[in-house]
């Protein structure tokens, strides 16, 4: 048992063994996330005519109806922070105008965000363009961090450990967790839970990691297809071991959630309500995970709330938080 494990069971025992006990312990639950942050913009507008100049709709926006979320990354600490856990973001941005709005935004949503502004690069926007209740376009504006300010980043991974319980490692594909490896090593040596939401084929980059969750169609992309559950479990556990990791956690959609442990088996069925929009439900998985586990859930009790938070998030428009009256009042 590290200090740190027995300074924070001296300061209250807060381990519980159910997942309705961590609703009052969530704001002792130290989070650090770390990965692609970025900003989510919606402009809505009307659409009456097609454009003169190419078969495309012209959409009148209407600056009232725009909005500004924190995303990707972001996102995750968001939602953390929305269950009441301490949460800090580490992430790159651009010294830019999208930067300096997702500071403000994340600030409004109790989030402590550490970014590091590279002016080589454009904070990573997400522009929808939305009409009659429809996504009719999505614009991307995108570039990769410099190795320099990444370099600063890992050095401020390692002062920061000292001060949180979990560290959730947000991998978009966008450049920003190009020492992942190196910040697992750290991590796991600190005794910290370290949780990696994975990107692409190579997952050799999360080795040694405590929780890795990919969805179902990552884990297909990584493992291969399976016929039934027999052979998925085979495929996660020899996964599970090739990496080191103490768990993985596939997030299987309609099927619910599993998860795989050293010898173990542990399945939750997706909740029974109305899906409106998946985006950003595994954002709210991960950092439900992480509140849960830094308020010293065991790690089935924390599945469950996560699963619980999952099934309520889909049922909201666009990406959006749960809050504890909605998650422990279900």
């Amino acid at each position: 048992m590290t200090a740190d494990t027995k300074r924070r069971k001296a300061e209250g025992g807060r381990r519980k063994d159910g997942a309705r006990g961590a609703s009052s312990s969530f704001k002792n639950a130290r989070v650090l996330v770390v990965g692609d942050a970025m900003l989510d913009r919606y402009w809505y507008g009307e659409v009456d005519r097609i454009s003169p100049e190419a078969p495309v709709p012209i959409v009148k926006i209407d600056p009232k109806q725009e909005k500004e979320l924190p995303g990707g990354a972001a996102n995750v600490a968001r939602n953390a922070a929305a269950l009441g856990a301490q949460v800090t973001l580490l992430s790159v941005v651009g010294a830019d105008e999208p930067g300096t709005r997702l500071e403000s935004l994340l600030r409004r949503e109790r989030v402590e965000p550490l970014l590091h502004r590279d002016r080589s690069v454009k904070t990573t926007v997400k522009l929808r363009v939305i009409a009659r209740h429809q996504q009719l376009l999505r614009v991307d504006f995108e570039t990769a961090p410099s190795h320099e300010v990444l370099a600063t980043k890992l050095r401020d991974f390692q002062r920061i450990l000292e001060r949180v319980d979990v560290v959730i490692l947000s991998d978009y594909g966008k450049g920003g967790l190009t020492h992942i490896a190196k910040m697992i090593g750290l991590g796991r040596r600190a005794g910290r839970t370290v949780l990696v939401d994975p990107k692409g084929e190579d997952y050799s980059r999360y080795r040694g990691a405590t929780l890795i969750t990919p969805n179902r169609s990552e884990f297909r992309q990584v493992a291969g297809a399976w016929k039934d559950e027999r052979e998925l479990t085979e495929r996660a556990q020899q996964l599970r071991r090739r990496l080191g990791a103490e768990a993985l956690l596939i997030t299987r959609s309609e099927e619910g959630m599993t998860l795989y442990q050293d010898g173990a088996r542990f399945h939750v069925g997706a909740q029974a309500r109305e899906v409106f929009d998946v985006s950003g439900a595994g954002d709210t998985v991960i950092a439900t995970l992480g509140a849960a586990l830094a308020s010293g859930m065991r790690m089935k009790d924390a599945v469950k709330l996560a699963n619980r938070a999952g099934g309520i998030v889909v049922g909201k428009l666009g990406t959006a938080v749960v809050t504890p009256k909605e998650l422990f009042g279900a």
